[in-house]
């Protein structure tokens, strides 16, 4: 009798366990359903005056203000370099661009980097860019094309795009068809929902085009600003089709029932061309005064955000690197690399206030590089149609960011920036190497009109000390070093 009720009892048992370890299984299913998706957005040559809602009297960007009245606004972000290669770069690494060698405009990837795509794509995410790459080829054989880069799907230009733009689709030619900025969000709504059918995570790159000159706008923008010039009319209508494009996107976003749980994050790649607007902040694009690094950004996440914010917390695009990680679940040691950039989330959800790395900027003296988009992709065009396509080596862009020079740290050339807090620290030397510091404080002067280098000694001297040790430590990155303790 004993023996009878322990054998009805052991099935029981095994069902038991079963049920136990398929409850756990669900649960493991559905926190993975549940990782955010991410989508990082991004201007080019968007200032942080080019928005209605910082002020500017003309601009009409209905969805970016409604993104900013309902998401994380910030105030103060930062480019990681005046102009566009260098600061996209950084979103890919977490680093600054040059501690890879990505020192101006038309610069590469090193293929030694770490993207933050082929971090999540390890780590069950699928991975798309799409718009403006500019950071290398975009034929599927170079070491720096998207693709090598950690993007499982990518419909890429290699500079800046207008009207029915030639993209490289995974490799391939193709010239895509209407206004710019749609085009590219038209793309990443593809790639989404594929994402969202094969039921995992994703991080969509979306890198417009605009408002980089030449400035090319469709009629009915155009229209809006009747009473502008002409170089205006189009520079302005670029920016309102942008605005369209993010509206676009949101409301796509909700209508596959997946905003509460993405992350929407945009941001310009450096600050105000001189069509465009600072805000009345100093300088502009190429430049390290507020005005050529300061740029509109804005997080929407509403799971997390459930009421607007506007901080003017010290952030930048060397910060979102270790913020995706954070959000996904994933270790910041995976980045391999040491980073420039904190990861925000505390902030994002309400508490954290204070930077537990400053914000370093340097502009290496070198010139930038010519990268005509259109023209190398058709060129890629004809070389499929005729069955004889070149290899990535043979042809521009051809910098792959390789090491081929040792740099000293003694020679530090170029102007260089240091915010730590409230404070904006500036490192300018001359053509005979003579170096001048000047010192800011933003939040009490944000047009850095105010110079105290001789009212705070202390203060400045502690700044120069701990920006020389950050720029030693970037001449190591660029010479290689980072690589070689990583393997």
């Amino acid at each position: 009798m004993k023996g009878c009720l322990v054998y009805r009892r052991f099935p029981y048992f095994l069902y038991l366990l079963w049920t136990i370890l398929l409850s756990v299984g669900m649960l493991e299913g559905v926190q993975a359903q549940k990782r955010p998706n991410i989508v990082l957005a991004m201007a080019d040559d968007q200032g942080w005056g080019d928005m209605a809602y910082n002020g500017h009297p003309t601009l009409k960007t209905p969805h970016f203000d409604d993104l900013a009245s309902s998401g994380l606004r910030f105030d103060r972000f930062y480019a990681a370099a005046p102009v566009c290669s260098p600061t996209r770069g950084s979103v890919l690494t977490g680093r600054h661009p040059n501690r890879f060698g990505c020192f101006q405009w038309g610069y590469s990837l090193r293929p030694q980097e770490i993207t933050i795509a082929e971090i999540l794509q390890r780590n069950g995410y699928r991975t798309g860019h799409f718009g403006k790459w500019h950071l290398g080829s975009v034929r599927a054989d170079s070491p720096v094309s998207p693709g090598m880069s950690g993007f499982q799907k990518w419909v890429s230009a290699l500079n800046f795009f207008e009207i029915d733009p030639w993209m490289s689709k995974n490799g391939k030619a193709v010239q895509l068809k209407g206004e710019g900025s749609m085009v590219t969000v038209e793309a990443a709504i593809e790639f989404i929902q594929e994402s969202i059918d094969a039921d995992q995570p994703f991080l969509a790159l979306v890198w417009f085009g605009s408002p980089h000159s030449p400035h090319e706008a469709l009629q009915e923008d155009r229209a809006l600003y009747a009473d502008q010039p002409d170089e205006m009319k189009n520079f302005l209508a670029e920016i309102t089709a942008m605005d369209r494009a993010m509206g676009r996107l949101r409301e796509r976003l909700r209508e596959l029932g997946i905003a509460d749980n993405t992350v929407l994050w945009y941001t310009s790649d450096n600050g105000a061309i001189p069509q465009g607007s600072t805000g009345g902040l100093s300088g502009g694009k190429a430049e390290l005064w507020e005005g050529g690094i300061r740029v509109p950004a804005i997080i929407e996440w509403p799971a997390v955000l459930k009421e607007p914010r506007i901080t003017d917390f010290p952030a930048g695009t060397v910060d979102i690197l270790p913020t995706v990680l954070e959000i996904a679940g994933v270790s910041e040691d995976e980045a391999l690399h040491p980073l420039d950039g904190m990861s925000l989330l505390d902030l994002v959800r309400g508490g954290g206030s204070t930077r537990s790395k400053p914000l370093g900027f340097w502009v290496y003296p070198e010139s930038g590089q010519r990268v005509r988009s259109d023209e190398l992709i058709q060129q890629m065009a004809e070389e499929q149609k005729a069955g004889r396509e070149a290899t990535a080596e043979e042809t521009p862009p051809f910098r792959t960011g390789l090491l081929d020079k040792v740099y000293s740290s003694e020679d530090r050339p170029g102007h260089a920036a240091w915010i730590d807090g409230d404070f904006k620290l500036h490192r300018i030397p001359d053509d005979s190497g003579t170096v001048r510091y000047a010192l800011f404080n933003l939040s009490e002067d944000p047009e850095e009109k105010r110079d105290l280098i001789s009212e705070l000694p202390d203060r400045a001297r502690e700044m120069e000390r701990a920006l020389e040790q950050w720029q030693r430590s970037v001449i190591d990155s660029l010479n290689g070093v980072d690589y070689h303790q990583a393997d």
